[in-house]
């Protein structure tokens, strides 16, 4: 007899679209033209998939106009709004290539990003909540104060030429987003047609930062092909059609919003809906009712938060039907209130990640509740997986190994890195996630841990090699280690155990306080313990699994302590 190899692949009639991103939009409004493609409800935008077309268009000659060509970096840091989905689709139309900033990213990180890909442009909202945007930007580049829009020379990212910022008050050195497309004339739009009609999909046009096997975030870049294909097969999943309304809480700067929400939106001629600027439940529960969303993504703590919201009952969410949970594994009995206080009987399970555009596995629409809360579905259209041993052969089916991914969806590589692209993506072009995963006879995968030392809190991905790296500058801090300990409320939770530098005294508080406004806030550790030393094993190699089972016993698990 022989053993069935845990080896699967997405065989299906249902062919890859071979299109642009800015082709797709552009068939999308000749289909529906008068269908509503953009409805943004805290910025009162209401467009159809004609006015999103002409909002694009005149946006990207304007960009055009600046003197922006295919190719080039343009960065986006903002929130959830009218002016990044026109960003999204502007540049991909002029063939430029999109970096998504995290919103929660401080002045070390933005540095970074920037310098990394070398953006030529970046466009930024004012704020966000404790986040002042316009100060960190001149806090990187105080040459903005004596430029002309679209002459910055900064010393600290060298190639950054123009920023453009949103909202009506002007800034030293700085365009506004809406005067872009009053810069664009007619011989701007003509050359625009040209360009957009000479892209290829297997171009690269977006550039989202990971973390991964090294302390500093990498750039995975994806093309045209990786990520709108990736959008179109999660909204066949879901059964989507142009009646359908999407309602997208989560960040655009990440798949989930851009890739999964909007393009798989467009694919289909489906309505973007955006509830508020960042995760609001109240926005959300109000947005869904008011609008007759007929879907809803997010990750389970945002399910939750809206399950748990003290107005939750007084709203008609009956226009419910399907959904994308992904993120971090959903708890039956969440599940169970999704389906039946949601009315969401179709939600689905997705998992994947930024490297493979994101989704590789997807439960049905019509899967029994225990396989979407046990399981992470089954591979997704023209996409192979394997599961394989340290030595790299294929495992029989029910036995762990990592979960290795092969097909369109996987990414160009890592942005100016070759070393740490081959280390993820080998000879035969498998990428190997890092994820430990069993699959059955059925071809459903679970995860059941993880390879890399990632942590994964609410959604966000983090490694803490980098968290590391950052706490070593602290001039009291002799060593640190950070792992992920369990967390009832984000999954999982940063947790650092310090030396101290002989004779400093060093608090949680003061740790917390060098942190906070310097790295992202879910960086910032939430557990600190202050030791002499760290467990190792003989060879001197640090045992963080020792750490993290100390953790749990003296936290409970999972742990009670959250931000």
């Amino acid at each position: 007899m022989t053993t069935e190899l845990s080896y699967t692949h997405g065989a299906s009639p249902t062919p890859l679209l071979p299109l642009t991103i800015g082709g797709c939009l552009a068939r999308a409004a000749e289909q529906f033209p008068d269908r509503e493609a953009l409805v943004v409800a805290h910025q009162d935008t209401r467009w159809t998939y004609r006015r999103l077309m002409e909002e694009t268009d005149v946006f990207a000659a304007g960009l055009l106009a600046l003197g922006l060509k295919p190719g080039e970096r343009i960065g986006i840091w903002s929130p959830n709004n009218t002016e990044w989905v026109v960003a999204q689709f502007a540049s991909a139309k002029l063939g430029l290539i999109l970096v998504t900033i995290n919103p929660a990213y401080r002045v070390h990180e933005l540095e970074y990003a920037l310098r990394k890909v070398g953006c030529a442009a970046l466009i930024l909202a004012p704020a966000l909540k404790s986040s002042d945007y316009l100060a960190m930007l001149s806090e990187l580049a105080p040459e903005l104060a004596a430029s002309a829009p679209g002459a910055l020379h900064a010393e600290r990212l060298p190639q950054l030429r123009t920023v453009i910022r949103l909202g009506e008050e002007p800034s030293p050195g700085m365009f506004n987003f809406a005067e872009i497309p009053g810069k664009a004339t007619a011989e701007d739009r003509r050359r625009l047609e040209a360009i957009s009609a000479s892209l290829q999909p297997d171009g690269p046009i977006n550039i989202q930062f990971t973390s991964g096997t090294t302390g500093r975030p990498k750039g995975a870049t994806l093309t045209h092909h990786n990520i709108l294909n990736n959008g179109y097969f999660v909204g066949e999943a879901m059964k989507l059609t142009e009646a359908d309304r999407i309602c997208i809480p989560v960040p655009f700067y990440h798949c989930f919003g851009m890739v999964m929400g909007n393009l798989g939106a467009v694919t289909h001629g489906a309505a973007m809906v955006i509830p508020s600027e960042s995760f609001d439940p109240l926005a959300v529960l109000k947005t869904v009712e008011a609008e007759r969303c007929t879907a809803l993504y997010g990750v389970p703590t945002m399910f939750i938060a809206e399950l748990n919201h003290k107005e939750f009952a007084s709203f008609d969410l009956t226009s419910l039907r399907t959904g994308i949970m992904a993120g971090s594994p959903c708890p039956v009995e969440v599940m169970r209130k999704v389906l039946s206080q949601m009315h969401m009987p179709e939600v689905t399970i997705a998992y994947g990640m930024t490297e493979t555009s994101p989704v590789s596995f997807q439960s049905a629409v019509d899967d029994p509740l225990e396989r979407r809360v046990s399981t992470i579905g089954r591979v997704h259209p023209h996409v192979e997986v394997k599961i394989v041993d340290a030595e790299g052969r294929m495992v029989p089916r029910g036995e762990r190994g990592e979960l290795l991914t092969r097909g369109y969806s996987v990414m160009r590589g890592y942005w100016d890195d070759p070393e740490t692209t081959a280390a993820a993506i080998d000879d035969a072009r498998w990428m190997h996630t890092g994820d430990l995963a069993e699959m059955d006879a059925e071809g459903y995968c679970n995860i059941v841990g993880r390879i890399k030392d990632m942590v994964i809190r609410g959604g966000e991905n983090i490694y803490p090699r980098e968290v590391e790296e950052f706490l070593y500058s602290h001039p009291k801090i002799r060593d640190v280690q950070v792992f992920g300990v369990p967390d009832r409320h984000y999954g999982e939770q940063l947790c650092a155990w310090i030396v101290p530098n002989e004779g400093e005294e060093l608090s949680e508080a003061e740790v917390i306080a060098f942190c906070d406004g310097r790295i992202a806030h879910y960086k910032i550790p939430r557990v600190i313990r202050f030791v002499d030393a760290f467990p190792m094993t003989v060879t001197g190699k640090i045992q963080k699994f020792v750490m993290r089972e100390a953790m749990m016993e003296e936290l409970g698990s999972p742990a009670e302590k959250t931000a």
